[in-house]
């Protein structure tokens, strides 16, 4: 380069230079970055309207855009930063029509608030399980890994989905999650449709007067070897459906009044196998004869409440006798509507040391004068007789036996889930925590 003669303002050399003070392969680099005007295309698109309708699904209202199109950003940035222009690298040939355009480190740094995402397992779940049911089935449709944590055994301990309408499928999902207690009474039921054949871990089960058939009902106890406490009452049952309940030794209180569709040869086998039962309701089955003898040579000696009304011709005085000796510890007991029954019984009763609570309702071969003997039962707190005495006889009968109280209930609460108020969610004492407060929800 000779001295004195002018250089390229761009890259100092000597070389031949334009009008514009750059030289030729300068200028010619200048000429390919695009114009401020240059249209930007690109094969994918913000779709504003997806994600609010996305932002909405979440629970979140989407922020507004205001005219400048500054979306998301305080308004004191926005006023007291001034406008930076975009930075713009260079690009090939073959790519004149992308520009990347890089946000300004202030409008970056401004960008508020911390993602769940950064959140631990642990956190998460901890605000999972403040959840009502219908939104922590919400939130497990955000992400995989949401969908996880959402039906984390912790989170489903106990489900109450009483009244539902429960299509195919809903049980089959919801079960295996880790339901230890589960209150459906008064639902329809539709197939499970388990997809594993996993034991569940369901101890207390309530599906009293449910609409469901055998099959499904199979398909569900015969995943169940933890119960502690069951109710099928009100259902039509199998001779299978009693199988898998025998698959249940830790069973302690059953109730299966009202219940039909099973043999004798079923009951026999499964009161042979739950001997640790403490409640037990067999009251108005679909009994005969032959399944009264099985149920009082069979039911375990540790019982201590038991429930066997509604028998009329086929309980017998020698079945009482039987029961009587088989079952010392008999605290509660219901005989009502057994037609034949008569005063002869009673010596048996006297047995019963720690016999508190005694039914006789409706047992009409005793008469008013003959219950009288029944205040040699020391231990006896309650008396139910209804159908037996009038109520000029009633106040006769209080006055013979003053320590006990008489026909003060119409109904027994042995071994049943619920006693009392039907809308409380708490089964065999333990409340629900997730329940179904829409009942056409699921």
């Amino acid at each position: 380069m000779l001295q004195g003669s002018p250089s390229c303002v761009w890259c100092q050399s000597g070389s031949t230079l334009r009008a514009s003070g750059f030289c030729c392969v300068c200028r010619k680099h200048l000429q390919e970055i695009p114009s401020s005007s240059t249209n930007v295309s690109t094969s994918l698109e913000w779709d504003p309207g997806k994600t609010s309708e996305l932002l909405s699904g979440m629970g979140v209202s989407a922020l507004k855009k205001d005219r400048l199109g500054n979306e998301n950003t305080p308004q004191d940035l926005l006023v007291s930063s001034p406008c930076l222009p975009p930075k713009r690298q260079k690009v090939k040939d073959n790519e004149k029509d992308f520009v990347i355009v890089r946000r300004p480190w202030l409008l970056r740094e401004a960008e508020s608030g911390i993602s769940l995402d950064a959140l631990p397992d642990e956190l998460l779940l901890a605000i999972f399980a403040y959840l009502p049911l219908k939104d922590l089935l919400k939130v497990s449709m955000i992400c995989k890994r949401w969908h996880r944590l959402s039906f984390d055994e912790s989170l489903w301990q106990t489900l109450d989905l009483t009244g539902g309408n429960l299509l195919p499928g809903v049980l089959g999902q919801l079960l295996p999650a880790g339901v230890t207690v589960f209150r459906c009474p008064r639902s329809c039921i539709g197939d499970p449709l388990f997809k594993t054949s996993n034991l569940l871990k369901i101890q207390h089960l309530d599906l009293s007067n449910c609409t469901v058939s055998a099959a499904d009902l199979h398909s569900i106890l015969c995943l169940c070897e933890k119960l502690q406490n069951l109710s099928l009452e009100g259902l039509v049952l199998s001779d299978s459906i009693i199988k898998s309940i025998a698959r249940n030794p830790n069973l302690i209180r059953l109730n299966l009044c009202g219940c039909s569709g099973f043999s004798a040869e079923a009951l026999e086998l499964m009161l042979s196998s739950c001997s640790m039962l403490e409640e037990l309701n067999l009251s108005w089955c679909e009994f005969t004869a032959t399944h009264v003898k099985a149920a009082v040579n069979h039911v375990t000696s540790k019982i201590t409440q038991l429930n066997l009304s509604g028998y009329r011709e086929n309980l017998q005085i020698a079945d009482v006798k039987t029961l009587v000796e088989r079952c010392p510890l008999l605290v509660h007991l219901d005989l009502s509507d057994s037609m034949m029954l008569k005063p002869e019984c009673f010596q048996y009763f006297k047995q019963l040391v720690f016999l508190q609570h005694l039914c006789l309702s409706r047992c009409y071969q005793i008469s008013p004068a003959a219950l009288v003997e029944l205040g040699e039962i020391r231990t006896l707190k309650t008396l139910q007789v209804f159908g037996i005495v009038t109520d000029s006889s009633l106040q006769l009968l209080e006055e013979a036996l003053p320590d006990m109280k008489i026909n003060g209930s119409h109904f027994t609460s042995i071994a049943r889930p619920t006693v009392g108020n039907k809308k409380s969610h708490e089964i065999w004492g333990i409340k629900c925590r997730l329940t179904l407060r829409n009942p056409s929800f699921l």
